[in-house]
């Protein structure tokens, strides 16, 4: 159920979502749904601290990024797993065509065809992303070893430290 007193949606709760067999998302309307019916819901969910008019939307945000997560809905996996929010960071900035807009170049890594090359700039992108605008979700990332590996032979140790929990 969509209610304002549901627990905050966020990626995690989207992947959990994605791997039960059915959902049903009941929507209220103004005010919610009539209280009696609780014992049936299993779960209430909330997408944020604002007001709308009905549960519609935010149950149209839910199907949405549950559907992303099935298979075969994205044709490309990978995409999906390096969007914003999957793993915990914010994705890399994205870059399309033409190779040069207005002055400004694809950077060449990206240009390269070297997929160990581009997979650590697009980390390494997606780091400084996340610590320039939402550092709330680097200080609760926890690197796996190999990224610790590549921010340290980047010389990014200091995103480390961001991430360690006091």
């Amino acid at each position: 159920m969509t209610a304002a007193d549901g627990r905050l949606y966020d990626q995690a709760l989207a992947k959990e979502l994605a791997s039960e067999e059915h959902l049903v998302i009941l929507c209220g309307h103004f005010k919610g749904i009539d209280e009696r019916i609780s014992p049936w819901v299993d779960d209430k969910i909330s997408i944020g601290d604002f007001v709308l008019s009905g549960g519609e939307i935010p149950a149209m945000t839910i199907v949405d990024s549950i559907a992303r997560l099935l298979p075969g809905v994205v044709s490309d996996r990978v995409s999906v797993e390096t969007d914003s929010h999957y793993n915990g960071l914010l994705g890399a900035p994205c870059f399309t065509r033409p190779q040069e807009f207005r002055g400004q170049s694809v950077p060449e890594v990206l240009r390269s065809g070297h997929t160990k090359k581009i997979m650590e700039y697009q980390f390494l992108e997606s780091v400084k992303r996340t610590a320039k605008v939402r550092p709330d979700l680097l200080e609760k990332y926890e690197f796996s070893s190999e990224e610790e590996k590549i921010l340290k032979e980047y010389g990014l140790v200091k995103f480390l430290r961001a991430s360690k929990k006091p």
